[in-house]
């Protein structure tokens, strides 16, 4: 079993999902003993590709084998469902967990939240992040980046705001990609007093700008009507961008 299972996780790291799932075959064929470590490195494999299909069936294939599944065995099938665009398989899967008597993690809370961000499912992942919260289970800045960003796609531009600004006291970083999805989410929604204030904060706290900071700053000037703010802001990203020696891009004010 030992040799087998060793076989399966080079697979999985490689990538190769195939060649593992031919693997694993062959344990059942060869009649050995299968373990947890066995079913988790197969669902690994089955997950790095997206492969949500192949991770379910070896999933309940893991329960009529008696296999006690736990947290990486879910974690993964449910993140082979966010990959592959199944919010509601991966939701059925996290709420399996507690069925199965496996404490949910950070990562499985993650998987989930990003299947629904994938999805537009705005009002499931703010369920899901709020039952995080409620479980003391910390989240973390990939958390709040879905969850943001799924409010943003949503139009649910104060949502969005709320959770910008509970990241302080969880003591998790904003990134750019947190602050750019934050910004969009009130310009999008004619808040654009918000997200020029949001910008101003960006600037205050040294966080790092990109091309989409750029665009969204730009947009958000342009629906307040202060072409001067948008200038000096221009400036700002600009000298920001070529200290970091991005390619300069042409806008029109």
């Amino acid at each position: 079993a030992i040799t087998f299972n060793a076989a399966i996780s080079a697979c999985e790291k490689g990538g190769k999902w195939q060649e593992a799932l031919q693997m694993f075959s062959a344990i059942l064929q060869a009649r050995v003993e299968l373990n947890l470590i066995s079913f988790n490195a197969a669902i690994s494999a089955c997950e790095k590709r997206g492969r949500w299909k192949n991770a379910l069936h070896l999933l309940r294939v893991m329960d009529q084998s008696k296999v006690q599944s736990d947290v990486v065995a879910f974690s993964a099938a449910i993140s082979a469902c966010e990959k592959g665009g199944e919010w509601k398989e991966a939701l059925q899967l996290f709420g399996e967990m507690v069925q199965h008597q496996v404490e949910r993690s950070a990562i499985s809370f993650c998987a989930s939240i990003s299947a629904c961000e994938k999805c537009g499912e705005w009002e499931m992942a703010l369920m899901l992040f709020r039952i995080m919260v409620q479980t003391k289970v910390e989240p973390n800045g990939i958390t709040f980046n879905s969850t943001i960003s799924t409010c943003e796609k949503g139009g649910e531009w104060q949502k969005a705001l709320h959770l910008f600004f509970e990241m302080a006291q969880c003591k998790v970083d904003a990134s750019t990609i947190t602050c750019n999805a934050a910004i969009s989410a009130c310009n999008k929604s004619g808040a654009w007093e918000k997200a020029l204030q949001l910008l101003g904060s960006m600037e205050r706290n040294k966080t790092d700008l990109d091309m989409i900071t750029l665009n969204t700053a730009l947009s958000a000037c342009e629906s307040s009507g202060n072409h001067c703010q948008a200038l000096q802001f221009l400036v700002v990203v600009a000298q920001r961008l070529s200290a970091l020696r991005l390619p300069a891009t042409r806008v029109d004010l």
